[in-house]
């Protein structure tokens, strides 16, 4: 029986060829969509699941309450994770310090690469249960060791043997290769670190360290744990909620004190998905793109299964006379489903077969688009499983309608001829119709909508100019001590026009500070500003924008108490006239000597916040440099990769592109939007398949119609406007109702930016007027072709 049921679906298959490409197409397209997108899915929900401890390891965090306000952060004290390792023994099994993972200089004889890597204190490579390739976990218990990853090994060693080696971090600590881990995959949080080195050599590395390791106040670092087998992090957190307002109440630093912060756990498991707080409370966070896309998945493999109902039930004419003929015969109703029924799962199963082609040809660019590294899961019995499973749901999604309506014909009146497909038969096609558009036109208006997000924010004023600004992170202290020297010679070399050294790049805030006071500062009022050392050329290297006042000068030895504040900076402080105001940091006056429009420095999407600029004899950290317009790039850059090499040969000439760097801080963004646009030309192209189809045998089934009226006289622009009008006016309803909808929601995420775009009519306009070409061309190819066929042919019969 299933065998004769094969064999009829394979001849109904090979018969109507333009039925089963169109039906094949769409399938195959969306089932490779919910393929990448599944892939995509698999791989946010088991991030960081590589570690073996993934479900006791957490991260130590704060509230902090400013001004009313509860942000939260990551950046802790030294002495907090000191107390949780020796206080609170019993929850913790490992607390580890870590500082931030940064760029530093590794270098081996001859060979000096730039890696990111971290301090941590010696438990962090069992925490994480590190795979180890040569040398043991144990590895950073040694003050002069560094443990690797086989990358960077095989960078560094080619195919020797990298135990015991010695290289020289930053060109100042010698250390001793003690382990080489294997590298750790993408979708891990530590997925970028190329090496672990001991925190103890850290410590020694500068001496205001040893005044850091003891002061509660200050946040510069971050604190991992691994919990003890019974212990419940949540319990833990409320245990240790008060902690670090006791102690830094108890060290008399009643600054800190006033922001009441509350540290708590964050677990591994919530460290991707869920990573926003607002106002103290876990909102969310990527865990949103999980949920977009996996709808947007469902919605695109539900279009192509609309496609095969429509088309299906649409030759229902020319499949009445076999089911009442079958049904003449003796066959069942529920046999002529079961035929129904294998037709469609012979369409799904060559769909599913192109559909993992498809997704094979797609994952390396997808891959690109997405920044992961995911493959298919040959090997993986899941994939499989979740696959056929897939498919027979796809099949019986596709074939339910078709099956359980063409089985329902009466055999009597097919055979009589007296059956017809009554007006009423039309309107569950034309209401499958509507919700695909209504799917495609939603996903093209929140396209536009995330395109457009990004470009307003592309397009607000940064206070600066980019154009020919590079910077240098300072990762030797050779430069710093030749900055003068290495200045003079960039602008005598004709390759800059100038040069400064600051504390931060223009594109990020390394340092925050509390504790000033103004005249006018209201009673209880909770300071906090980023601010910024620079040397008295920074604002002419930037191209600083004055409101008010003056830059730095060498003209004024005053200047060495004088500070410029950004426009925020006066409005936090509510100063209408803030030039010659002071400003008190600590015990320290200073006198605002200029104030500057905003310098967008930190998230575009965010407001600008109030910053301290002010003139540093030890910035050390970046040097900023302008590059003369009047030469190429590429031969400034060579001039200046010169000098800078002159006076830190130990260390690669690494730089980046102010306008580069800013870019990247719409790297989420922009990613979401090319992979929304993606889906939505798919989504497009489905529709256009069902409706290419739908407009065949629309055209088919009205042959005799148009030829009446070309002999009566209508024009062939008459039959085109005849046949595409119904599909114009399904598209006008599916507008109509993805245009909330699609307002609803992406309102709903624009709340998310504090500086966001508006959403303009003519997004929907043109949203509408685009659904609409996009039909009347799909459309068009049938009704032409049937309005100029010779009536002739199609009358003769009569």
């Amino acid at each position: 029986m299933i065998k004769n049921y094969l064999k009829i679906a394979w001849r109904n298959f090979i018969k109507n060829k333009v039925h089963s490409f169109i039906n094949v197409a769409g399938l195959s397209v969306g089932m490779a969509v919910v393929m990448l997108i599944s892939l995509w899915i698999w791989d946010e929900l088991s991030y960081n699941k590589y570690f073996a401890n993934y479900d006791r390891l957490v991260q130590v965090w704060q509230h902090q309450t400013f001004n009313g306000e509860v942000g939260s952060q990551t950046a802790m004290p030294i002495p907090l994770g000191t107390k949780l390792r020796e206080s609170y023994k019993s929850d913790f099994k490992h607390v580890v310090l870590s500082t931030w993972t940064q760029e530093h200089i590794i270098t081996y004889g001859d060979k000096k690469f730039t890696q990111l890597g971290n301090y941590v204190q010696p438990e962090m490579p069992d925490m994480l249960t590190l795979k180890m390739i040569k040398g043991t976990r144990g590895g950073l218990k040694d003050p002069s060791s560094i443990v690797i990853n086989a990358s960077l090994a095989k960078t560094l060693f080619g195919d020797a043997d990298p135990m015991d080696k010695t290289l020289k971090i930053d060109n100042q600590w010698v250390v001793k290769v003690t382990g080489v881990y294997e590298d750790m995959p993408n979708n891990t949080q530590f997925k970028d670190i190329t090496f672990f080195a001991p925190w103890d050599l850290y410590m020694t590395s500068m001496p205001w360290l040893k005044n850091a390791a003891t002061r509660w106040g200050n946040n510069s670092w971050q604190i991992f744990a691994q919990l003890a087998p019974n212990a419940d992090w949540q319990k833990v957190s409320a245990k240790i909620k008060d902690i670090k307002l006791i102690n830094i109440a108890a060290q008399g630093d009643k600054i800190g004190a006033d922001f009441k912060p509350a540290v708590f756990l964050h677990p591994m498991y919530k460290w991707h998905l869920y990573s926003e707080f607002k106002n103290g409370i876990n909102t969310g966070g990527s865990i949103q793109f999980v949920w977009m896309f996996g709808i947007i998945g469902v919605f695109v493999l539900l279009l192509a299964c609309i496609n095969f109902m429509n088309l299906s039930t649409a030759r229902s004419e020319k499949r009445a006379k076999e089911v009442g003929i079958r049904k003449a015969i003796g066959s069942q109703r529920v046999q002529l489903i079961w035929q129904f029924f294998m037709e469609s799962m012979l369409i799904v199963a060559f769909a599913f077969v192109l559909s993992i082609i498809l997704v094979m040809l797609a994952l390396p660019w997808f891959n690109g688009v997405a920044d992961k590294k995911m493959g298919i899961l040959w090997s993986n019995p899941w994939f499989w499983t979740l696959g056929l499973l897939f498919s027979l749901i796809s099949g019986i999604i596709a074939g339910s309608y078709p099956a359980l309506y063409l089985s329902s014909f009466k055999p009597i009146k097919v055979l009589k001829g007296t059956f017809k497909v009554g007006r009423l038969a039309a309107i569950p096609r034309k209401v499958l119709v509507v919700l695909q558009f209504t799917v495609s036109v939603t996903l093209i208006i929140g396209t536009i909508i995330v395109f457009r997000q990004i470009q307003f924010a592309k397009n607000r004023p940064i206070g600066y100019s980019r154009d020919g600004l590079i910077y240098v992170v300072e990762k030797t202290n050779d430069i710093h001590s030749h900055y003068a020297a290495l200045k003079d010679e960039l602008i005598r070399s004709g390759a800059a026009l100038q040069a400064s050294e600051s504390g931060s790049p223009v594109t990020g805030v390394w340092s925050n500070n509390s504790g000033f006071d103004w005249k006018g500062k209201a009673p209880g009022m909770q300071d906090d500003f980023a601010t910024v050392g620079v040397t008295d050329d920074f604002g002419k290297t930037v191209g600083w924008q004055f409101k008010d006042g003056r830059d730095f000068s060498k003209a004024f030895l005053t200047d060495s108490s004088g500070i410029v504040i950004n426009e925020a900076a006066a409005k936090f402080m509510n100063l209408k006239n803030p030039v010659g105001e002071i400003v008190k940091w600590g015990d320290k006056p200073f006198r605002v000597i200029g104030v500057i429009k905003d310098m967008l420095m930190s998230s575009p999407y965010e407001p600008v916040k109030q910053t301290f600029f002010y003139l540093d004899k030890d910035p050390d950290g970046v040097i900023t440099v302008k590059i003369n317009p009047k030469s190429s790039p590429h031969e400034a850059l060579e001039k200046i990769g010169a000098i800078f090499q002159k006076y830190s040969p130990a260390a690669p000439f690494d730089y980046k592109f102010a306008d580069e760097e800013y870019a990247k801080k719409f790297g989420e963004e922009t990613r979401i939007g090319k992979l929304s646009s993606f889906f939505a030309f798919l989504a497009i192209f489905i529709s256009c398949l069902g409706l290419f189809g739908m407009a065949t045998f629309m055209a088919e089934q009205r042959v005799k119609e148009i030829g009446v009226r070309k002999v009566l006289g209508a024009s062939v622009f008459n039959l085109w406007r005849l046949l595409s009008t119904d599909f114009v006016i399904l598209v006008i309803i599916s507008f109509v109702i993805a245009s909330p909808v699609a307002y609803y929601f992406m309102h709903g995420w624009l709340q998310g930016y504090t500086y966001r775009s508006a959403i303009p009519w003519w997004i929907f306009g043109i949203s509408a007027a685009g659904a609409i070409v996009i039909t009347l061309v799909t459309v068009s190819f049938q009704a032409i072709k049937a309005a100029l066929a010779n009536p002739v042919k199609s009358l003769r019969s009569e």
